[in-house]
């Protein structure tokens, strides 16, 4: 059996971490599926899916490596094609990856005691974003 649903997130750009767990796990619940996976895509160039602990010392530490590893303020040629200044914002999403996937038993997510799922917005302004939540099992 496989359940799709979506998640309409506002979201403020530049580095913002949004904690989606409990949001996935009410889908998941919705759905009646009792073991699987759970897939969760993100359908934004400029955002990226992944598992944190997610404390104020981590969101810290991630907003100073995505500095590190893709800085803000060096020439990208997606800038000078499109003229957006978001060019760093796509490179970022690109190393995070758009998604993930989750095993799931007696309708919980199988995530570890410190985990939860976030969504990153890399972007350069506020947007609203459309994350996919897709449970396939029994």
């Amino acid at each position: 059996m496989i359940y799709t649903g979506e998640l309409s997130l506002k979201t403020k750009g530049d580095g913002e971490i949004i904690d989606i767990t409990a949001k996935v796990q009410k889908h998941l619940t919705e759905s009646g599926i009792t073991g699987g996976i759970v897939m969760v895509f993100v359908q934004h160039s400029t955002c990226g899916i992944t598992t944190v602990e997610y404390e104020p010392g981590l969101i810290e530490d991630l907003g100073k490596l995505w500095e590190r590893i893709a800085p803000k303020n060096i020439p990208y040629a997606h800038d000078a094609h499109w003229g957006d200044g978001n060019g760093y914002a796509h490179v970022r999403a690109s190393l995070l990856g758009a998604s993930l996937t989750v095993p799931f038993t007696d309708k919980n997510l199988a995530l570890g005691t410190w985990q939860q799922i976030i969504l990153v917005d890399f972007d350069n302004r506020p947007r609203t974003r459309t994350v996919v939540v897709q449970v396939m099992g029994e």
